[in-house]
């Protein structure tokens, strides 16, 4: 990537989302491509087409057990006079000698085996006259075709027309075809059909790797006992468990103090496994905010570029971020507010998009959409802030979830969409359409 934001501006500008959000994306670049087993490549986004080097299936095969046959020989097939067929012999699943089915013969075929030559379809056994019993080819369950004193012959109580029950050759995909397009996420069923045509390997972009750090000595973790001004961290496991659900490979740093060589040194550790860092708190203009005197410093700052920029965007929550490189290798960092619903907020805005990205994805954003909003009151708005606030949406409909303090953490979580309130609207009135990010 670029190792400095691509805009400059003074202190005091105030950013758009737009403004911050394209200075993101135009930064960070995707990952170098690699090759990959299959299952190391779930949830890795594919670099090249893959077209099919052999049609699937690759013969015409049974899609039942029950016994290949001519159409003439059960032609006017019935319970009262069916056709009486000589068993020449079984076909199973993986079969590769194939007897020929003649004039008047059946051959008990297993679901998955090669169609032989000669017959033109198949009848399921339930329209035969065997009794249940195991089938000496594969264990099928099924109606025994030569019960003990049999002549070898099945009765058959049903026509078929030809081709019932055979899975044509190239009926899934034919060689050729295209099988997957570049860019497709990699998930189980994908997999499965790479598999299926014979690749064990495939070139992906990897899943990026993000390492979360939270900061503040007042954060104590779960199933600590807490002291008196201290509150349990969790933005760290909120935004790691956020960066893998948008497709990166998360790990979580416990809270650092609010100490910058203590902070310093834990990012420099950090960077042997980061693809992105993402910090949560410490980028207002407290005291204690030691994450702009940190991030100064932090790894090699010589080479042209480097550092991060801390900005006041124009948005509710979320006005104070962080976004630069730091290290040698220019590792992309993104620096949160730490309050809980400014720090998701800013993670689904900037760090989701920033991930997807690294990802080689097209789309990087939340889908959006319109909704009425559902509200027993007008929702006010900051002039000049582009507000989030936390909806539950349903049917075309979107309902506030809590108010719009950057604290309330149980309404986030009872939260499926942010409502957008734009900049220059200071009130929306219930029934408005209004524009929804979709977090679900």
């Amino acid at each position: 990537m670029s190792s400095a934001a691509t805009r400059t501006a003074g202190p005091d500008h105030l950013w758009s989302v737009d403004e911050h959000l394209e200075d993101i994306l135009t930064t960070v670049r995707p990952l170098e491509p690699i090759e990959l087993q299959l299952l190391d490549a779930q949830g890795c986004v594919l670099v090249d087409d893959v077209t099919v080097p052999l049609s699937l299936p690759p013969f015409d095969n049974s899609s039942m057990d029950g016994y290949a046959v001519r159409v003439a020989d059960v032609a006017g097939a019935s319970e009262e006079f069916p056709a009486v067929l000589e068993v020449v012999g079984d076909v199973a699943a993986g079969a590769a000698d194939l007897g020929r089915v003649g004039p008047g013969q059946a051959a008990r075929i297993m679901t998955g085996a090669p169609l032989p030559p000669g017959a033109e379809a198949v009848v399921p056994v339930e329209w035969t006259d065997g009794g249940l019993g195991e089938g000496p080819a594969s264990g099928m369950r099924a109606r025994s075709l030569a019960p003990e004193g049999a002549t070898g012959h099945v009765r058959v109580h049903r026509p078929a027309e030809a081709r019932a029950h055979v899975r044509a050759k190239g009926s899934d995909v034919k060689a050729g075809d295209l099988a997957l397009e570049a860019g497709t996420v990699l998930g189980p069923p994908q997999i499965a059909l790479l598999a299926a045509i014979g690749r064990g390997t495939v070139r992906v972009r990897p899943r990026p790797r993000v390492v979360v750090l939270s900061t503040g000595s007042e954060l104590v973790q779960p199933d600590e006992q807490l002291g008196s001004g201290q509150i349990y961290d969790s933005n760290s496991f909120a935004l790691t468990a956020a960066a893998r659900d948008a497709g990166a490979i998360a790990y979580r740093v416990g809270a650092v103090a609010d100490d910058a060589d203590t902070l310093r040194a834990t990012i420099e550790d950090q960077l042997v496994r980061a693809d992105l860092l993402v910090t949560t708190g410490g980028v207002s203009v407290g005291a204690y905010d030691v994450v702009k005197e940190a991030l100064s410093h932090v790894g090699d700052e010589d080479e042209a570029g480097g550092g991060v920029e801390f900005r006041k965007l124009a948005m509710q929550p979320g006005k104070p971020q962080g976004f630069g490189s730091v290290g040698p290798d220019h590792t992309p960092l993104l620096a949160l507010p730490g309050n809980p619903v400014s720090s998701y907020v800013s993670f689904e805005l900037f760090v989701r998009p920033a991930i997807r990205t690294l990802m080689g994805l097209e789309d990087v954003e939340r889908p959006r959409t319109t909704a009425t909003l559902k509200a027993d009151k007008a929702l006010g708005s900051p002039q000049g802030r582009r507000q989030f606030l936390r909806g539950a949406y349903a049917d075309g409909e979107v309902t506030p979830v809590g108010g719009a303090g950057s604290h309330l953490i149980a309404a986030l979580a009872h939260a499926d969409a942010l409502i957008v309130v734009p900049e220059d609207v200071e009130s929306v009135e219930p029934g408005s359409e209004v524009e929804v990010v979709l977090l679900g």
